[in-house]
């Protein structure tokens, strides 16, 4: 499978954006994605996620096969599960050590912390059992859900896409109530309704899947579909703008109001939903040129690392929200040149432990995959 070296920058660009929004104090929190369109970061992921399932699903299919396409994605399933419990234990250790130390932060729940130290055990059951999903990691049990429905669900998208289409915008449709039904510790199923984003998810699947037949298509096109894609994005900007200046412009969002109805990011709303589609169209045709050029250039090589980091990557953009928003809290009152240069600090933090990870974790995870593949087994076995 041959790189796409923009999706890798977007990926980092989206692990960057969701480590800033969640340093309440942060300077550069007014400059991320969710600033200037109606979707954010997370819908960035979720997409880019889906569509790599595609691409490797291909790949992987037409080297070795369907079986081998679905083991893959099993495995992959159970890779994130572990990477939520992991995660969740550091974070929650983490939150411990900075209160132990007298540092304010706000942007995980402090009663992880008090869990992880009265109670570890039931705390380890809750993330084991995803019945708990810490805030910051909780896009991971959605993810969770998601990769594991993959070695079933893709095959039916490839074999009846537009049934699989019809089912999934029922699904979607109804999300809101089948939610309330997944077991949580909230009483109310996961922050990131999966029958909800399983729309999203599976539309950047479906756009891997089947690019190069409906790619043909769509660029006969391609000036229409541009104009509407503006106009969707521009529509989303106005939303999220109009917002920004309150009162002021009262008179305009209530006329917007009128088309879009509810924004609701949880359950994945139509308009968050159309408007990162439309900004999809833009990146992949008319600026693909440009993308594939800021790809190319160092900090955007530097975001290709963080997106190639992957689950690595996401894990350390957790832990870096939660420190980045003890420094800037602590002392309280800080100027911006201190919260600016924190903010720059955790970025090239996340940037270094990205290519550590790529230039030493990544070529011993591929050696022992190559030995596993090739009939290894641990010492006690031989």
């Amino acid at each position: 499978m041959k790189r796409i070296i923009a999706l890798d920058m977007l990926r980092g660009y989206a692990l960057v954006c969701i480590m800033v929004d969640h340093m309440p104090v942060s300077e550069l929190r007014r400059f991320t994605l969710g600033n200037f369109s109606v979707f954010d970061a997370a819908e960035l992921f979720v997409l880019l996620s889906g569509f790599l399932v595609g691409l490797v699903w291909c790949t992987v299919e037409a080297k070795e096969g369907r079986n081998a396409a679905q083991w893959r994605f099993t495995r992959r399933a159970f890779e994130v599960w572990r990477a939520l419990v992991i995660g969740g234990i550091l974070l929650a250790l983490l939150s411990a050590g900075l209160l132990a130390l007298g540092m304010k932060h706000t942007a995980v729940w402090n009663q992880y912390a008090v869990w992880i130290v009265e109670d570890p055990l039931w705390y380890l059951g809750a993330l084991a059992s995803m019945w708990l999903q810490p805030n910051l990691m909780d896009v991971l049990a959605v993810y969770v859900i998601l990769i594991a429905s993959a070695p079933v669900l893709v095959p039916v998208l490839i074999r009846w896409p537009l049934l699989f289409i019809a089912c999934s915008v029922a699904l979607w449709w109804f999300a809101p109530g089948l939610n309330k039904f997944i077991p949580n510790h909230s009483g109310k199923g996961l922050l990131f309704n999966p029958f909800g984003w399983q729309m999203l998810f599976y539309t950047g699947t479906a756009m891997a899947l089947f690019r190069h037949r409906f790619m043909p298509v769509l660029l006969r096109y391609k000036h229409l579909l541009t104009a509407l894609s503006v106009g969707m994005f521009v529509f989303g900007a106005t939303i999220v703008i109009a917002v920004k200046f309150g009162d002021d412009a009262l008179l305009i969002r209530n006329a917007l109001k009128q088309v879009y109805g509810v924004v609701d990011k949880w359950p994945l709303d139509g308009t968050r939903y159309l408007a990162i589609l439309a900004a999809s169209w833009l990146v992949a045709v008319p600026l693909s040129g440009l993308m594939e050029r800021l790809a190319a250039t160092r900090p955007g090589i530097a975001l290709q690392q963080i997106g190639r980091g992957g689950l690595w990557s996401f894990v350390i953009c957790v832990m870096l929200s939660i420190l980045g928003d003890a420094f800037q809290q602590n002392p309280a009152g800080q100027e911006i040149l201190h919260r600016l240069s924190v903010d720059l600090w955790t970025i090239l933090a996340l940037w270094w432990f990205a290519a550590v990870w790529l230039e030493h974790g990544v070529p011993r995870q591929k050696a022992w995959k190559a030995e596993r593949a090739g009939g290894w087994k641990p010492w006690f076995l031989a």
